[in-house]
């Protein structure tokens, strides 16, 4: 199978007048083309610590974080920004829409900020809403959408520059129950279809039947879970 990300022994401390906290202590980690990993662990167990250094938003002290054999570590600031925007898809608890734009410019903003023109990038948000089932709501704002259909085009919206990597954290986590399978169902739908590794952190332990994978963060470490 295609290795998509690969940590390697991933060190992260936070320093306060308290000391010194290890979050990572020796974090390993393989996802694969087209692969869904659940990352799950109690709260402050630094699950999203773990996501934001995989996702290039954090820097580790220790350690390899590689995107397809290339090592982030290694690069700068410019260097890291490249590899989110080529090659990472971010879906949050909180969908993070700006209110002002309606679905499909959500979806397209980032596409055209990339340099993509405007009528192709409204292009493949329609047809990335009419994936989602959301057609009718390419023009309506935020507000005008329920808590799952936003949830849903920010899905679309982290999907839309074909990652090859998809971090989620808590993607359902502000839903309730019905409205969590829809929307999971669309992630992975969406993923599989697009070939793209997806890590999920969740506390939602019934969506974990779902998964390819489940790890366990513990103690600064992954294993699997049991």
């Amino acid at each position: 199978m295609d290795v998509v990300l690969e940590l390697r022994n991933i060190l992260r401390e936070y320093r306060s007048e308290a000391g010194v906290l290890r979050v990572l202590d020796g974090a390993d980690l393989t996802l694969n083309k087209g692969e869904l990993v659940g990352l799950v662990g109690p709260s402050g167990s630094g699950k999203s610590t773990l996501l934001h250094t995989a996702g290039l938003l954090e820097q580790a002290e220790g350690g390899q974080v590689l995107l397809e054999g290339e090592d982030a570590m290694q690069l700068n600031d410019d260097g890291r920004t490249r590899l989110r925007r080529e090659k990472l898809g971010f879906v949050y608890q909180f969908h993070h829409l700006l209110p002002e734009f309606d679905a499909r410019d959500n979806i397209a903003m980032p596409l055209m900020v990339g340099g993509m023109a405007r009528s192709k990038a409204r292009k493949k948000a329609e047809t990335l809403l009419e994936e989602m089932g959301l057609s009718d709501r390419a023009r309506h704002q935020p507000g005008q959408m329920s808590g799952g259909e936003q949830q849903r085009v920010a899905i679309a919206r982290a999907l839309a520059n074909d990652p090859r990597l998809v971090i989620a954290d808590e993607p359902t986590g502000n839903l309730d129950p019905a409205t969590t399978d829809r929307v999971f169902a669309s992630l992975i739908r969406m993923a599989r279809s697009e070939g793209a590794a997806v890590l999920v952190a969740t506390h939602n332990m019934a969506l974990t039947k779902h998964m390819d994978r489940v790890l366990t963060l513990k103690d600064g470490k992954l294993t699997d879970f049991a």
